[in-house]
């Protein structure tokens, strides 16, 4: 055995007793070893819970962690990032289509290379997505200090930039001595493996800490299985529950995104189909309800007018696995039954409290089950004229979706159309992975889930730039499987983070990115003009400075995002009517490796909207008639915002 001298670090501590039984490795080297016999089981599944690590390696890993990952990684693959953020969305996409059962580590050199992670980190927490990030640290013994890309602080001088991770971190810690690992790994993984704690595990390995020795005990790397578990509601929680939704005449469900983490799909499908209670979806869970007459779509601000028109007169609205964000809640303005009650399922006390809904706490399949079996029990059921407004209702919807879908004389194809084409020609096998822009509003409120495509949004952070890595990282999870992974993005997302693409092509992995181009943030300036802004679109559109009013608003800008994509390697094509779309997607379908398709669209065409309110700042103030009107229009909506007084279990004083 060969070593260097250990660091000023206490090194010498004896953890085991035996002195035999230690394995002498570096910090980064343990962490290695360790992770490759971390394993995760749910229901009766067992696979590896870390399965590589993604890493860009500088000054601040490069002799640390990339030297353990080089030296002992014998089954442990490194994936070379193309950006520190894009690293995270990576292993987003990675456990999403692991169902929360695996992800990916990711590492960063220290400084800007770590605090690039931070979005990726926030976007995993507020998703309840696991991913394990060791971003690289300043140098403990501060004998250079300041050194390279130091943030210095100074009144505490234990603070760096990584400290910016605490507030988007479900677990946080700093490696100062290597026998920090013994307890802190073990954590990392328990909160992983934690359906209610799941997010950003971020471990912070200072530069010299990454390279000193320990004798770790043999016992540490011990090969270990971490179970998800699957936790009942206690039975006053499912006797209330049953209770509160056995009186309801107007009931509503929600399936969120804790439907697909669950596996509840079947269950959802069944609940809803022996008591007749319709079912609505969030961005999460969208494509979780039954493929039945009981789902009216999407639900809320980009929510079908079905959906929204049962919410306004539901009396009971029963959550499955939902945040219930302001999207999906009309910012609190959709459910205007002066009577309503909210029952949430939901696996985190957190979440299930929310809108003083009466919590069911534990895991959906399991409580839905059990729900099921008392209303059963009581023969419940719903009315056979709710049933028939729920039935108008879904027509209403598809009178409005077969109008978004037409061609208009006169312009270019529309985002709806592409989506149409895109929705016809996928199966159960493929997946579609989206997060941002005015896509999200199309396949939410469009997008027919009946062909059984896996919908994959990221609309709780609605980080753009996630969905080109998380598409790759969906397919490193799933490599040898049937299908396609489809990532749909606008040309903004694209401007941000096209750089995985080059990555798929080194790794071999195909995905294929559909683009659609309409020169800018098309979503944003409606939003401008209707909510008081600056009146008018600001900023918005991709166009050239005018040298007459120095702003903005000269030339649309010409590009080529097509020639782009191809110079990294993808096949490519640009579209601009219905028919070479269809042509180039059966093109990439066929395709090898990495695919982008460009789709240039109508501007300025969007879907039907559905009058449902969203709360944003609005200007008060403004010598612009259109600013003060739109501010007014706003503030009206606020109107319709509601305080929900919790719901009590129906024996309650």
């Amino acid at each position: 055995m060969t070593s260097t001298a250990a660091a000023d670090t206490g090194t010498e501590v004896n953890i085991a007793a035996d002195k035999k039984a230690v394995r002498r490795r570096t910090v980064a080297q343990a962490i290695v070893e360790y992770l490759q016999v971390q394993y995760s089981e749910l229901d009766g599944e067992q696979r590896r819970l870390i399965a590589g690590m993604y890493g860009i390696f500088g000054h601040g890993n490069s002799v640390g962690l990339a030297q353990g990952i080089d030296e002992y990684g014998v089954d442990f693959p490194h994936y070379q990032g193309k950006n520190e953020q894009s690293m995270v969305h990576a292993a987003i996409g990675f456990a999403k289509a692991s169902n929360r059962a695996a992800t990916l580590a990711c590492t960063a050199s220290a400084g800007p290379g770590s605090t690039n992670m931070i979005s990726g980190a926030a976007t995993a927490t507020t998703n309840r997505l696991p991913v394990l990030l060791f971003p690289a640290d300043i140098i403990n013994n501060r004998f250079g200090d300041p050194v390279l890309q130091q943030i210095e602080h100074p009144v505490e001088r234990d603070v760096s930039a990584n400290d910016c991770f605490r507030p988007v971190s479900r677990y946080f810690d700093r490696i100062t001595h290597p026998a920090q690992l013994l307890s802190t790994l073990p954590e990392a993984m328990r909160v992983l493996t934690d359906p209610v704690e799941t997010g950003a595990v971020v471990v912070c390995l200072p530069q010299d800490i990454q390279g000193t020795e320990f004798d770790f005990p043999e016992s540490f790397f011990t090969p270990r299985v971490w179970h998800i578990r699957r936790r009942p509601a206690v039975e006053d929680e499912l006797r209330d529950a049953a209770e509160i939704i056995r009186n309801a005449k107007r009931p509503l469900l929600i399936a969120g995104g804790g439907v697909r983490y669950s596996k509840a799909q079947d269950e959802l499908a069944r609940f809803s189909s022996e008591f007749g209670i319709p079912v609505s979806e969030t961005y999460a869970g969208k494509g979780s309800g039954p493929i039945t007459d009981l789902n009216l779509g999407a639900l809320g601000v980009t929510g079908t007018v079905g959906a929204n028109e049962i919410a306004d007169n539901a009396d009971v609205v029963v959550t499955v696995g939902s945040r219930l964000q302001d999207f999906i809640t009309a910012s609190h303005s959709l459910f205007q039954n002066p009577d309503v009650k909210f029952v949430n399922l939901n696996v985190g006390s957190f979440d299930a409290h929310k809108m003083g809904s009466f919590p069911v706490i534990g895991d959906a399949k399991l409580n839905l089950a059990a729900l099921r079996e008392r209303l059963a029990a009581v023969g419940y059921s719903t009315s056979g004229e709710f049933r028939s407004d729920v039935a108008d209702a879904l027509k209403a919807t598809l009178e409005v979706r077969r109008h978004d879908l037409q061609a208009f004389p006169g312009e270019l194809m529309s985002q709806a159309q592409v989506i149409d084409v895109l929705n016809k020609r996928t199966t159960s096998e493929d997946a579609l992975i989206l997060g941002s822009g005015g896509v999200v509003e199309g396949i939410h409120k469009a997008w027919d889930p009946s062909n059984g495509t896996e919908i994959h949004f990221e609309y709780a952070n609605s980080c753009m730039g996630h969905e080109i890595p998380a598409g790759l990282g969906y397919r490193l999870a799933r490599p040898d499987e049937p299908g396609e992974v489809y990532v749909l993005i606008g040309d903004g997302t694209y401007f941000m983070q096209p750089t995985e693409l080059v990555t798929a092509v080194q790794e071999r992995k195909k995905i294929i990115t559909i683009v659609i181009d309409n020169r800018g943030h098309q979503c944003i300036w409606p939003l401008q003009v209707a909510k008081g802004g600056p009146g008018r679109e600001f900023g918005t559109q991709y166009r050239e400075r005018s040298k007459e009013s120095g702003r903005l608003d000269g030339a649309v800008l010409d590009f080529d995002i097509a020639a782009n994509a191809a110079s990294m390697g993808c096949a490519a094509w640009s579209t601009t009517t219905i028919e070479e779309f269809s042509a180039a997607l059966t093109e990439a379908q066929e395709a090898e490796g990495p695919a982008v398709i460009v789709a240039r669209v109508e501007p300025w065409r969007y879907l039907s909207g559905n009058g449902a309110f969203w709360d944003v700042g609005a200007p008060m103030t403004s010598e612009r008639p259109a600013t003060l009107e739109g501010a007014a229009k706003h503030l009206k909506g606020r109107e319709r915002q509601r305080f929900y007084a919790a719901t009590s279990a129906p024996d309650a004083r």
